[in-house]
């Protein structure tokens, strides 16, 4: 099977523009013959970048308040318009899309990992279990409702955002759920995709795609409100790709990749897993549930569950 990793620029905090993005990109994919393609964390519509810089964290800042309520705004919801649209291409082109989005719900904003499937639609929404440092000013905790592995050809495919790649159980649960591929969506480093894209290969013995953005400070609208603070600091913002594809004995098919859009591709073979999985399978022949006990709640979490008559 052939994947693919959409390393590109989004259109920030533009949820119309972004979806011609995310459509075009699909569109790249299916000419190249790719079956599945990962866009990155929060690629529609965008990551929060202004936090580290602009003293994200002032409680009760007019500014920063302007700038939550403008990101809020910006974010997709998934019976919206702008996923309806993606879902339609998805049909059209016959590619399976992991695709990172900012998802609204009322008052909160999520980043949230959706998975569409060419016939069955939205088939997983995962809300980013826990944001790193700065991103809990923006975004909501997460539940376990889209940890789940969906088949596509002869693989399982799963995926998380960013850091909650790290987080062992996370990963555990995926590999469980039968995981032969996973999908790790960054905002866009190197340094973010250099080390965990391999360990999760080896570790899973599973392919291991990253995919990560590519994004400066130029690309902030102009009617945002901290957009001066940003432009003014006269630096980069750092999000350079680091998209990446690895195999299940740990090597790269792909190494990380730093700078400019591209389509990051790699032919994948399922026999392969079974091979290395010969030695070890860390939810399988090497696993010890008489000494280890692992649950996972998959039930999707709210404020409030009502009772009626």
């Amino acid at each position: 099977m052939r994947i693919a990793a959409a390393q590109a620029r989004p259109a920030w905090l533009d949820p119309t523009a972004g979806t011609k993005i995310v459509v075009d990109w699909l569109a790249r994919a299916a000419e190249a013959g790719a079956e599945l393609v990962a866009f990155p964390e929060t690629f529609l519509s965008g990551y929060p970048i202004w936090l580290a810089h602009t003293g994200g964290a002032r409680f009760d800042d007019p500014e920063q308040k302007a700038a939550y309520a403008y990101y809020h705004d910006a974010a997709v919801t998934l019976d919206g318009p702008q996923l309806a649209t993606i879902r339609r291409a998805v049909a059209d082109l016959g590619v399976f899309c992991y695709l990172g989005i900012t998802e609204r719900v009322r008052g909160t904003v999520y980043c949230t990992l959706v998975a569409i499937d060419p016939v069955r639609g939205v088939v997983s929404a995962h809300r980013k279990l826990m944001p790193t440092h700065e991103e809990r000013m923006v975004w909501g905790i997460g539940d376990g409702h889209g940890l789940r592995a969906h088949d596509v050809g002869r693989f399982r495919v799963g995926g998380l955002s960013c850091w909650e790649n790290w987080m062992p159980q996370a990963r555990h649960a995926l590999y469980a759920d039968g995981a032969t591929l996973h999908v790790s969506t960054w905002p866009g480093s190197v340094r973010n995709t250099r080390d965990i894209t391999r360990f999760i290969a080896l570790e899973g013995r599973v392919y291991s795609l990253a995919v990560g953005s590519v994004l400066d400070f130029d690309d902030v609208p102009s009617d945002f409100p901290l957009r001066q603070a940003l432009v003014s600091l006269g630096e980069s913002a750092g999000y350079d790709g680091g998209s990446a594809i690895a195999g299940p004995d740990g090597s790269w098919l792909v190494e990380p990749v730093a700078g400019g859009e591209r389509l990051v591709l790699a032919e994948i073979d399922a026999a392969e897993i079974a091979r290395e999985r010969q030695n070890f399978d860390p939810t399988g022949h090497y696993a010890r549930p008489d000494v280890f006990a692992v649950t996972v709640d998959r039930r999707r979490r709210g404020a409030v569950g009502f009772v009626e008559d």
